[in-house]
């Protein structure tokens, strides 16, 4: 038997989940990506408006979640307690964890990833002058907590 998409009702339309009948929990996801590029990193500094690069794209990322509703067809608008983007820079590589956390009755998972994605575009807008060929890669959900599923985690093994 085919699963039915949650997004899709009997006849295969387009719906908004209905979460009316759900209990608010606290609900947090986490998800991670990295960017890849030859560029040397410790060379990346402010741009001519004396911005960092890696301070802008943690405010992107921030907004990014922020604006999933607008971004994500079908995503409800929600009022989101926790939102961190975290980056760390090693040799060819920055990587990047959102952590988004929120009481209600549908997850943060988009919230989570949509972050991730909007930091790293951030990042790569920086890039790509000296790296054309920088890259965003393994966007991923790594953890998310509540709801009606509970707690679910992607296994260090599964990610290799």
């Amino acid at each position: 038997m085919e699963q039915q998409s949650s997004h899709t009702d009997e006849a295969g339309k387009l719906k908004m989940v209905n979460v009316a009948g759900k209990r608010p929990t606290k609900r947090q996801a986490l998800a991670s990506c990295v960017v890849s590029t030859s560029a040397d990193l410790s060379t990346l500094g402010p741009n001519r408006a004396g911005i960092e690069p890696m301070h802008a794209a943690r405010l992107a990322g921030i907004q990014g979640a922020k604006q999933t509703p607008n971004l994500i067809p079908l995503c409800h608008p929600l009022n989101l307690d926790q939102i961190q983007v975290d980056l760390t820079v090693r040799t060819g590589q920055i990587e990047i964890a959102a952590t988004v956390g929120a009481t209600h009755r549908t997850g943060v998972e988009m919230e989570a990833l949509t972050a991730c994605a909007v930091a790293a575009l951030s990042i790569l807008s920086s890039l790509l002058k000296v790296d054309p060929s920088a890259r965003i890669d393994d966007l991923v959900l790594l953890r998310k907590t509540g709801g009606k599923s509970d707690d679910w985690g992607r296994l260090v093994a599964d990610s290799k």
